[in-house]
């Protein structure tokens, strides 16, 4: 199968994030073992879905992880046109959801892999796809934890988000959290025997945009734009009418957090003014949605000097939007960003990639296995 054929394959499998991804797995997993590679299903906690772990070459040995994730956000959206879940070629690029992010970079792994089987490697080359990555990057951290009794330590990790090719170095670091609050609900004409859960609310948030506003005085980072962590409330949930003291309300909020600054820290304050609330009769409870660090670029990387080989092309330093590589930057591995496709593609309707962007992509990671080649 051509790098087109299987991605058409693979965006024809509906793996939104959150649900059950066994049909993707199982495919997946069924080519690569056809193409002669050790394959490991990892199944997370959820007990319906599941990382897969993918070695070439020898097992022993120190090699490279190519890293994504399987899972897609909806594609609900009626500016669609056609069918999202069905490949659609227009000149020299293919549509679907997925095609950009990130389908298309495994597309581009999984079509060089019978090609890497049948090089004498030295090293090995891992491909590691995990679940759930738009809900957070919940997958990937159960796969780092089996990392160590599935490979090496790796000399690198590649994760394929895109970037139009050109390797990157770091990234924000994001926490996401949903606040509840649960008053006493009753008629508005008796406001006095009521909690109304929606103005408790307002005053939590009203801290935090405050609180948020006041990050843009530091820590700076003048890699990233904006070069300071920031806070955003997303959304909010509440009330049933406007004759009904409200009885409960909540609240969606993010931090972005530059490197060396904790997302999960970031949110204290906030969850400490929403725990104050109980000293006023309200209950209060808060639900992590999402948290994983920055990547931090790494002074003197071999990785980095070893994708501008491979790619042509010197590193950008930053990007504003997340990825898995913190996660495997924490987990002690080097880690950069490099794929195919651009991300103001990714989330919307008509997500699309080059051909020549896949080509290229495919290229890399077939040169990437000459390099450890005997």
């Amino acid at each position: 199968m051509n790098v087109e054929e299987i991605l058409a394959t693979l965006i024809a499998f509906p793996s939104v994030v959150g649900t059950p991804n066994g049909e993707i797995v199982d495919w997946i997993a069924d080519y690569c073992q056809a193409a002669g590679a050790e394959v490991t299903v990892l199944p997370g906690p959820e007990g319906d879905r599941s990382n897969l772990f993918v070695t070439v070459g020898p097992r022993a040995g120190r090699g490279y992880i190519i890293s994504g994730h399987m899972d897609v956000v909806p594609a609900g959206e009626p500016e669609w046109s056609s069918d999202p879940f069905v490949l659609r070629r227009e000149g020299g690029r293919l549509y679907g959801r997925g095609t950009t992010d990130m389908k298309g970079f495994l597309a581009c792994a999984l079509a060089a892999l019978p090609g890497l089987a049948a090089m004498n490697l030295r090293q090995p080359v891992h491909l590691a796809f995990s679940y759930d990555e738009e809900a957070g990057c919940r997958g990937a951290p159960h796969l780092l934890a089996a990392l160590p009794t599935l490979c090496e330590r790796p000399l690198g990790a590649i994760i394929g988000e895109p970037s139009r090719m050109q390797p990157v170095r770091a990234h924000k670091g994001k926490a996401a959290a949903r606040l509840e609050v649960i008053g006493r609900s009753g008629h508005s004409s008796r406001p006095d025997l009521g909690l109304n859960a929606v103005h408790a609310m307002a005053g939590v948030i009203t801290h935090a945009v405050a609180y948020g506003q006041s990050l843009a005085g530091g820590p700076l980072d003048q890699n990233f734009e904006p070069p300071y962590s920031s806070l955003q409330v997303g959304v909010i949930a509440g009330g049933q009418a406007v004759n009904i003291i409200a009885g409960h309300c909540t609240a969606d909020i993010e931090v972005r957090a530059v490197p060396g600054v904790s997302p999960a820290a970031l949110l204290e304050p906030v969850k400490a003014r929403l725990f104050d609330l109980r000293d006023g009769g309200f209950e209060v409870a808060w639900h992590e949605l999402s948290s994983y660090p920055a990547l931090a670029p790494a002074d003197g990387s071999k990785l980095a000097a070893v994708l501008t080989e491979l790619t042509g092309q010197e590193p950008l330093t930053a990007v504003s939007y997340g990825t898995e590589a913190g996660l495997y930057q924490q987990a002690g591995i080097d880690a950069i960003i490099c794929g195919p496709g651009e991300i103001s593609r990714a989330h919307r309707p008509n997500e699309y990639i080059e051909i020549g962007e896949l080509a290229a992509c495919q290229r890399m990671i077939e040169d990437l296995g000459a390099r450890l080649a005997a």
